[in-house]
């Protein structure tokens, strides 16, 4: 039976980017890491500190929710590999003149897997899948300041194992408009499970974040860095050279690879507010992906946005390795504009 466990949640870890997994070596909650905003992922796939009226960009940082959101409706979609589906959607709205609210829902569907007892004896197919349902609440400390947090209920099932946990984000952020410069922190995934799979206990991916966005002076230009995983500086990865049988794999540890990644690099030009294309680097989803076929693109991404009429259309793309050529959509409106 535990081997049974264990096999199902090795196929789910497979299914989730490397650049997902969590720091402490638990593969129960990775998908709490993937973004379901195409900004977001277009931009390297963590941004705490991108000033956006976009909803789902609060999933990375309850504080980027403000009044400004009023009544708007987010929906998101993403194809990953295989059958792999995500999908989810968000409401929020003005709680007062200084704060708001919103609340979610996000399902990770992997598809259909075969099902095989200790003996590798197939005995039918199971359809795994993870969701969780948020609720975030935000409040303008000062004029500059917002402090923001959300909580979120989360149910995962696996053939016949199930579990829940409860989770809570904690976000900061500092915005002046005058110089358009935004800084924010945020701690990630506290909490724990409520209901185990079985009689092993999964860790949470608790993640402290850093994270600046700056706009280069008049021209529509703005550059983010994020530093994530900051709950532990060691992120050794292995190397496979040229990857031919004599070569031997080299674990790679050095201070500059482990600073790199850590960190995530974004540009964006956004001419107005109807428009905006960005790029972002992820240094450790490309060095994840080196013992697999990456591909030149494998940690880049790009994403663009658009608004038409009553409606605001976001789309980005991504490549980690050739077998797995992502994109996600969202698609944005406020309610009170019909």
């Amino acid at each position: 039976m535990k081997l049974r466990f264990l096999t199902i949640i090795s196929i789910i870890a497979a299914l989730c980017p490397p650049a997902l997994w969590s720091v402490d070596g638990s593969t129960a909650y990775n998908f709490l890491n993937i973004p379901v905003s195409s900004h977001v992922y277009g931009l390297g796939g963590v941004n705490i500190s991108v000033i956006d009226d976009e909803l789902g960009m609060t999933e990375q940082n309850p504080a980027l929710l403000g009044p400004e959101v009023e009544k708007q409706l987010s929906l998101n979609y993403m194809r990953y590999i295989g059958t792999a589906d995500f999908a989810g959607a968000r409401f929020g709205m003005a709680a007062t003149d200084r704060s708001a609210w919103a609340v979610g829902v996000q399902y990770f569907g992997y598809g259909e897997i075969k099902s095989a007892d200790e003996t590798g004896a197939v005995n039918g197919t199971f359809s795994p899948k993870d969701m969780y349902v948020s609720a975030t609440y935000s409040h303008d400390i000062t004029d500059r300041l917002r402090g923001g947090i959300t909580l979120k209920g989360i149910y995962s099932a696996y053939d016949s194992y199930s579990a829940f946990a409860i989770a809570t984000d904690l976000g900061i952020n500092y915005f002046d408009a005058e110089s358009d410069l935004s800084l924010s922190a945020v701690v990630a995934n506290l909490g724990g499970q409520v209901k185990r799979f079985n009689d092993k206990y999964d860790r949470l991916p608790v993640d402290i974040r850093l994270g600046i966005t700056k706009g280069l002076g008049t021209t529509p230009f703005r550059l983010s860095v994020t530093a994530w995983n900051l709950t532990k500086w060691h992120l050794p990865y292995e190397d496979p050279g040229d990857g031919s049988s004599s070569t031997e794999t080299e674990t790679k540890d050095s201070f500059a690879s482990n600073l790199f990644r850590h960190l995530v690099f974004a540009a964006e030009y956004a001419p107005s507010e109807n428009f905006y294309i960005g790029i972002g680097y992820n240094y450790k989803t490309r060095t994840d992906m080196s013992t697999y076929s990456r591909s030149f693109l494998s940690g880049f991404s790009a994403c663009a946005g658009l608004n038409v009429k009553q409606f605001r259309v976001g789309v980005a793309l991504a490549q980690p390795h050739k077998g797995a050529t992502t994109f996600m959509i969202n698609l944005t409106t406020r309610l009170y504009e019909f």
